[in-house]
């Protein structure tokens, strides 16, 4: 061999170097990358989540680039073969995911490369890691988003089971903390099912713009190929494509709004826990929660605490973190495409889960879990009426029932408040409600108090009386809970 030809060989790239990440880009670099270096900028370790997502736009782009003529059959049937035989590595546990290889996509290209040859390196034509990540991240958010909806959707149905069979309970409703008016603890939970409702109604919203396809922008300026990016859209189920090659590889603004429709969610989680965390302490009483939700003291024998309403009130702290986190991160980028997005994915993966995780334990918890020996439903959340009702009459809560009384009877509103204001002093002085007051004490306030107002005084007349859309009344309740299980069904 000649020394030129020696030359040449040696400076030749081998197998070998085929399957290491700098021979993703070019063979422009003079020494290898050091080892903190490929510590500090890999992702596959927390990025192979997106394998599925990954070997789908794959394959997508592969059928077009056939579909094109810009690959061959041949080509396109291997590139098949091996993404079938990745799949059912990784799925098995077999594949090796190498830090070298720094994401998951050069490392089942690599992998591509090794079952079927060129066609692997093939695969890539018409494409970027930069529109090829946006891609992945797009499909399995959306993939995410779907099961938030499933997983919110039986939230729903268990708040909507509770209100169902507590109706006539009554609750003393609260302003500031303080005993405002009764409400009927049916129609406190389903408050939180609107609540939820609508965060069904903003994921399904941000699904439609994350359901967009940038695959086919490449780098930052599209691709001279041939490509047909509309047929690769309806491939993969999406809704159209993105239409600027620069936006679509460096806008993350779908995954900023999913996190904050992700933190509006879990901020109602935390109201509801918050709740339930007052409602079964001793002060209040008001339920029960199952054992399987709560844990015990290590000194304290007699705790029962609820720490998952109190972890998800914590949580809900680390998802609006990430968002502004993920706020953070895109603020100051120029166009297109940076490094700073790597720094996407952990938070808006830490979301996802965490999101799930909290809606699927909240949805036992408050709905209870089937007894597969009776068929039936045992309830996460034990209801104490009787504690409810009670406190529902320390408060004076029918105190606007009687300035309502008055405002029917002639009074301006303003001067019906003054009024019963003085009533309520002098309940106080007595220590009783104002259901207790004799009539002739009531007469003393205002000569047009009559025997009738007895009833509008008292916890149920209360209820009874709020019978317009939206109240609390029982019939109402009623009504609404139809509502939400025809649209639950």
């Amino acid at each position: 061999m000649s020394k030129a030809q020696a030359t040449s060989a040696d400076s030749a790239p081998s197998h070998n170097q085929l399957d290491t990440k700098a021979q993703a880009w070019s063979a422009l670099f003079s020494e290898p990358m050091s080892d903190l270096v490929k510590r500090y900028t890999s992702s596959v370790f927390f990025d192979k989540r997106l394998w599925q997502a990954d070997i789908a736009g794959s394959l997508a782009h592969a059928e077009m680039l056939a579909a094109q003529g810009i690959i061959s059959a041949d080509d396109h049937a291997s590139i098949q073969r091996g993404m079938a035989q990745i799949t059912s590595e990784i799925e098995s546990g077999g594949f090796e995911w190498k830090l070298d290889l720094e994401d998951v996509h050069l490392n089942i290209e690599a992998r591509l490369t090794q079952l079927v040859g060129d066609a692997g390196k093939r695969l890539h034509t018409g494409r970027s890691r930069n529109d090829q990540v946006a891609t992945d991240v797009r499909l399995w958010l959306r993939g995410e988003i779907d099961l938030i909806g499933d997983l919110l959707k039986e939230l729903q149905v268990s708040l909507v089971d509770v209100a169902e069979q507590n109706v006539e309970v009554i609750l003393p409703g609260f302003t500031h903390l303080q005993v405002a008016q009764p409400v009927s603890f049916g129609h406190h939970m389903l408050a939180y099912v609107e609540m939820f409702k609508r965060d069904a109604e903003r994921m399904a919203d941000v699904r439609r713009r994350t359901n967009v396809l940038p695959l086919g922008s490449a780098a930052l300026a599209g691709t001279t190929y041939p490509l047909d990016r509309e047929r690769v859209a309806k491939r993969l189920g999406m809704d159209g494509v993105c239409q600027n090659s620069l936006d679509a590889v460096s806008d993350r603004d779908f995954a900023i709004e999913f996190t904050a429709a992700a933190s509006l969610c879990m901020v109602h989680v935390s109201r509801l826990s918050e709740e339930l965390i007052i409602w079964m302490s001793q002060n209040f009483g008001f339920i029960k929660i199952a054992d399987r939700f709560t844990t015990g003291s290590s000194i304290m024998p007699q705790k029962k605490n609820p720490d998952v309403p109190e972890l998800a009130r914590g949580k809900t702290g680390r998802v609006v973190g990430h968002l502004m986190g993920l706020i953070t991160l895109m603020k100051g980028q120029p166009l297109a495409y940076n490094k700073d997005n790597q720094e996407d994915k952990e938070p808006l993966f830490d979301t996802v889960d965490t999101l799930k995780d909290t809606l699927r334990i909240f949805a036992e918890m408050v709905g209870g879990q089937l007894n597969p020996a009776t068929g039936k439903k045992e309830g996460g959340i034990t209801v104490n009426a009787q504690a409810m009702e009670q406190a529902a009459l320390k408060g004076y809560a029918t105190a606007t029932d009687l300035a309502d009384y008055l405002v029917k009877k002639g009074l301006p509103f303003r001067d019906a408040h003054e009024t019963v204001a003085h009533a309520v002093k002098a309940a106080t002085s007595h220590a009783c409600d104002l259901s207790e007051l004799p009539l002739a004490v009531l007469q003393g306030f205002h000569p047009q108090i009559e025997k009738d107002v007895y009833e509008c005084l008292s916890l149920r007349g209360s209820l009874n009386a709020r019978n317009t859309l939206g109240g609390t009344a029982p019939a109402q309740v009623r009504a609404q809970l139809a509502r939400h299980r025809a649209r639950l069904a």
